[in-house]
């Protein structure tokens, strides 16, 4: 069993701003493909769901990182 992302979710990865955050993020994505051979067949709906959080989270949290700096380097664009 695997799990293949959809919808381009892993590309939008490499939009974010620092390179330890696009390499977090992609550890991250192919994580749950390590771990589901590895864990018995009733556990692994609960894993995934799990895993889909913390990538969500994750993502968030550095979402919106990327933004407060967008966000400072147009200000500081603005005042030069």
């Amino acid at each position: 069993v695997t799990v293949d992302l959809v919808g381009g979710f892993d590309s939008t990865i490499y939009f974010l701003h620092m390179d330890s955050w696009r390499n977090e993020m992609m550890d991250q994505i192919n994580r749950i493909n390590q771990v589901l051979p590895r864990i018995a067949s009733w556990r692994k709906t609960a894993e995934i769901q799990h895993w889909m959080r913390t990538v969500i989270r994750k993502f968030d949290h550095y979402k919106s990182e990327h933004h407060k700096i967008l966000k400072e380097a147009t200000t500081l664009l603005e005042l030069a």
